[in-house]
């Protein structure tokens, strides 16, 4: 066993080097042990204070140093120290430009996209190699994220709109984004489950009984966060008419109300617009079609849909409709409004630089 601590001499243009690497945040944190481990060697401090600070243990504090004797900075940037790769060669470039280029280009025969087992048997290598790769080129090809672009002929002047509704709302108005979370079901577990205990999380059974459904209609005021909202058992117009209503009585009589809605068609019959036309202080506002992530209520009904809905269990829809208003009372006591920060055009440039980056995809596909 090592007794002695070593004594480095560390040169100012190797110490300005190790000093660089550590003030650059894009510097591998195994580099910036090694690194932390050569400089305070050369300023003398002993192997215990050393493994405190660089958090490593004995031996990887003794063989850094000695890697630093024997090969000086260059050596410390290099992977090849203990450990089960220590002695293996490295991939040639030839077959890291093939992993990336059929993972990212390629589809196997049989299935939608690779695995590291099924890439590294195609090419010959190792999957743990494959694996590498795609870490170390950001490839993902287990994942896939769902999007969808609006083909809506007024989506900029309808993004320009409701995003000036959040980021400039106009005076003597409130700014509603308005919804209706339809076909809530109240499900019953067909067993009890087991409550969460040290080593297991709580069980639901995967089953259940339905017990009927509802709709929420939910009014989110955007600049203070409270919200309007209240359970109904269907969502035709007569309904949403029901909950313009309600949100007239609610909101005081001096202010105009600016309601962000989306495209549903019972939010633009003849009833509605009658209505409408009879109460001049209501604004309907539409998100473009395809768009309902501009409606800040859909985090609303995100948020509630985690805290209450889906682990919820309910023996009749009267038991999950008094669940829904007592989360809404309890989130009315200390309301936080969703903050907007995205400005128009930065929707509308990020939309197209998606919408040509589809339009290539397709045009390269169709050559």
């Amino acid at each position: 066993m090592r007794n002695i601590d070593a004594c480095l001499y560390v040169g100012p243009s190797d110490r300005a080097t190790l000093e660089r690497l550590l003030a650059d945040g894009k510097t591998p944190q195994k580099i910036v042990a090694r690194a932390r481990i050569v400089l305070l060697s050369g300023r003398g401090f002993g192997t215990n204070t050393i493994l405190h600070e660089a958090r490593v243990s004995k031996p990887t504090v003794w063989r850094w140093q000695q890697a630093y004797m024997n090969g000086g900075v260059e050596r410390l940037l290099k992977d090849r120290g203990k450990g089960a790769r220590a002695g293996k060669n490295p991939i040639s470039a030839e077959v890291r430009l093939a992993i990336v280029t059929r993972t990212a280009k390629e589809k196997p025969k049989h299935a939608t996209h690779w695995s590291a087992r099924m890439l590294a048997a195609e090419i010959g290598v190792g999957h743990t190699t494959v694996q590498r790769v795609w870490k170390e080129h950001g490839l993902k090809p287990h994942l896939s994220r769902p999007f969808k672009l609006s083909n809506d002929p007024k989506f900029a002047e309808k993004v320009v709109d409701i995003v000036g509704l959040y980021l400039n709302p106009p005076d003597r108005a409130v700014v509603l984004c308005v919804d209706e979370k339809s076909q809530i079901q109240a499900l019953d577990r067909t067993q009890p489950g087991l409550p969460m205990k040290k080593g297991r999380a709580q069980t639901m059974t995967h089953d259940y009984k339905r017990n009927g459904t509802t709709t929420l209609f939910a009014a989110l005021d955007v600049k203070t966060g409270k919200v309007i909202g209240e359970c109904l058992p269907r969502h035709r117009a007569k309904e949403f008419i029901r909950f313009l209503k309600t949100i007239d009585r609610a909101v005081a009589k001096h202010l105009d109300v600016h309601a962000i809605c989306d495209n549903y068609k019972t939010h633009k019959t003849k009833e509605v617009q009658a209505w409408l036309a009879k109460h001049p202080r209501f604004k309907l506002h539409f998100t473009p079609t395809s768009s309902s992530w501009i409606n800040l209520v859909e985090r609303l009904f995100a948020e509630i849909t985690r805290q209450q809905i889906r682990r919820g269990v309910f023996k009749s829809v009267a038991e999950l409709e008094a669940a829904i208003e007592t989360w809404l009372i309890e989130r009315n006591t200390n309301p936080k409004p969703f903050k907007w920060t995205a400005k128009a055009n930065t929707i509308l440039e990020k939309n197209a630089r998606s919408r040509r980056a589809v339009e290539e995809h397709v045009a390269a596909g169709t050559k």
